[in-house]
């Protein structure tokens, strides 16, 4: 009735138009009021975000059962809009139910803590909502991704190059794919796969899951993905790599890339690339490093040398969301051909886009470049996060972050219940929890085969051709590649374990923190603590030690 009686006024007005039913004269949107909810959201986000960002009295998490949790956001979308104060509660509640990965605790991924300049930058980026395709749409963000792109490629060790900034390493690393493909044979961008011979590549059995998905994503296949065994602290060995490449020229196939890995996902381990750049140079194949984690590295003069070799690689993925904070997403893929083999490769000279007799440098237009149309300004929160900070500054978190790695690497040696699963490199920090139970045991068969069984909760299944002090050494060394070679593969029963699967549960229940677990190529549940974030201090890394204790003292 309300609605009808406006419409009436309307039409009373002079000039009123009526197409279709629809009154075409004025906007439709009270902007008044939708700057008001703006303004009252921002306060939201300010008081509940914002500032509580470092508050370590606060919890990292609300948990709550997704049932529950469905009836507590009222997900249901109705026929007509609800109030504004209805919509800034459910921002109260989504802010409230969400995890804070910006909480000094939260050392679960391989992103954390909050940086405010990219956040400002972020801000900024929502409200314009550009695309960054041509210069006449996105004249600032263009330009700004191109000076990114030319710093990054500077500190990798190329005189010159091309990039773009990409929806994540795992895009990242399937542009590499798809490029090295393309290099080896570009007549595939318009013939297909048909005719071609079994093309397969090489990554290390540590490498992100990406690169499966890549392959199957491509056509490619991912049984001819070779995967190289690693050694002990999970890099691929060289020796083995030169073995892979033979093997598959003698079966007749068409090796066509190595996808080195500079910080895995789990240890932390960097690929001896200057080792796999000889390999690949010899066989002439494309060399793409995979350091979407590992890449910051680079900024560090300290630190850097984790990375010797990675100027003669084909392609760079490397994500400033994970240890810079540039926030999610900020992933570059980094190429150093600069003949223009992006675009080529990926080119579809959308007419309607990408006009050439524009009154403008169409080189500027390098939206062609990408397999996106529409593609958010990712480069620019990770430009004014370098602008405010400097290079200083992004160097001095790196540091920081494997100075506190360092220091908790050294606590845990100190401490009783408490074993380190290997000397990290990086920020990745993986140690087991002994519980009381079997700290006097001897480290031999029977204290392996007990603790797997407490942790998995149950007895392993191990082969009959093998004794049982045999297999439990090798669960310890983590020589248990895959389910076929050791009967069964460690934590895949799908049942609970007794420590880290409660330990985790606990934790979120109570908010306190979170950290992650996993097994490992073989080697039962064991945590993995990732420093990243500027807001972390020593107190957190003494805080988070203390409560794995109080969380699993009566397991």
């Amino acid at each position: 009735m309300e609605a009808s009686t406006c419409k009436q006024d309307v039409l009373q007005k002079k000039n009123a138009v009526l197409v279709d039913g629809v009154i075409l004269n004025g906007p439709i949107t009270d902007s008044k009021a939708g700057e008001k909810f703006v303004e009252e959201a921002c306060k939201i986000i300010m008081e509940e975000i914002i500032r509580k960002a470092d508050d370590i009295t606060e919890k990292v998490c609300e948990w709550r059962a997704p049932e529950t949790l469905k009836k507590i956001l009222d997900l249901e979308m109705r026929e007509t809009g609800e109030s504004h104060q209805k919509l800034l509660q459910l921002c109260r509640d989504v802010i409230n139910y969400s995890v804070k990965t910006n909480h000094p605790r939260f050392f679960n991924q391989l992103y954390a803590g909050i940086d405010y300049y990219s956040l400002v930058a972020r801000f900024i980026t929502e409200a314009l909502n550009p695309s960054v395709y041509t210069y006449e749409v996105s004249p600032v963000f263009l330009l700004v991704e191109e000076a990114v792109i030319k710093k990054m490629i500077e500190y990798i060790g190329w005189e010159e190059g091309d990039g773009i900034f990409n929806p994540g390493g795992s895009i990242s690393n399937m542009y590499a794919m798809n490029l090295a493909r393309y290099k080896f044979c570009p007549e595939i961008k318009e013939k297909g796969l048909s005719g071609l011979p079994r093309l397969v590549l090489f990554t290390s059995e540590e490498c992100h899951y990406s690169m499966k998905k890549a392959a199957s994503f491509l056509g490619i296949g991912t049984e001819n993905v070779y995967f190289i065994k690693t050694d002990e602290r999970g890099k691929m060995i060289p020796e083995e790599l030169e073995k892979q490449v033979q093997r598959a020229r003698k079966e007749g196939s068409a090796p066509f890339l190595v996808c080195a890995t500079a910080g895995t996902t789990v240890l932390g381990a960097f690929d001896p690339l200057d080792k796999i750049a000889d390999i690949c140079e010899k066989h002439d194949l494309w060399l793409h490093v995979d350091a979407s984690w590992g890449g910051s590295a680079l900024i560090s003069r300290k630190h850097r040398r984790l990375l010797h070799g990675i100027q003669r690689a084909d392609s760079v993925a490397w994500n400033p969301h994970k240890m810079l904070l540039a926030g999610i997403q900020c992933c570059a893929l980094l190429v150093k051909d600069s003949s223009g083999l992006l675009k080529k490769c990926y080119s579809a000279k959308a007419a309607y886009l990408f006009q050439q007799d524009k009154f403008y440098d169409v080189s500027y237009d390098t939206g062609d470049k990408s397999i996106q149309c529409s593609r958010r300004p990712d480069a620019f929160k990770f430009w004014l996060m370098w602008k405010a900070l400097g290079t200083t500054g992004l160097e001095e978190r790196v540091n920081r972050a494997l100075a506190l790695a360092r220091y908790l690497v050294e606590e845990i040696k100190k401490r009783e219940g408490f074993q380190l699963l290997l000397e990290p490199e990086y920020a990745n920090v993986c140690f087991w929890y002994i519980p009381p139970s079997l700290r006097k045991m001897e480290d031999g068969p029977e204290f392996w085969q007990k603790l797997h069984q407490l942790l998995e909760g149950r007895v392993p299944k191990y082969p009959n051709s093998m004794g049982l002090a045999e297999f439990c050494f090798m669960l310890r060394r983590g020589e248990s590649r895959t389910a076929d070679e050791a009967g069964q593969k460690a934590g895949s029963s799908g049942e609970r374990s007794t420590v880290a699967p409660v330990v985790k549960e606990r934790m979120m229940k109570k908010g306190s923190m979170m950290l992650g677990y996993q097994p490992n190529q073989g080697k039962i549940n064991f945590f993995r603590q990732v420093v990243i974030s500027p807001q972390v201090s020593r107190e957190d890394m003494d805080f988070l030690l203390d409560e794995i204790e109080l969380l699993a003292k009566d397991l």
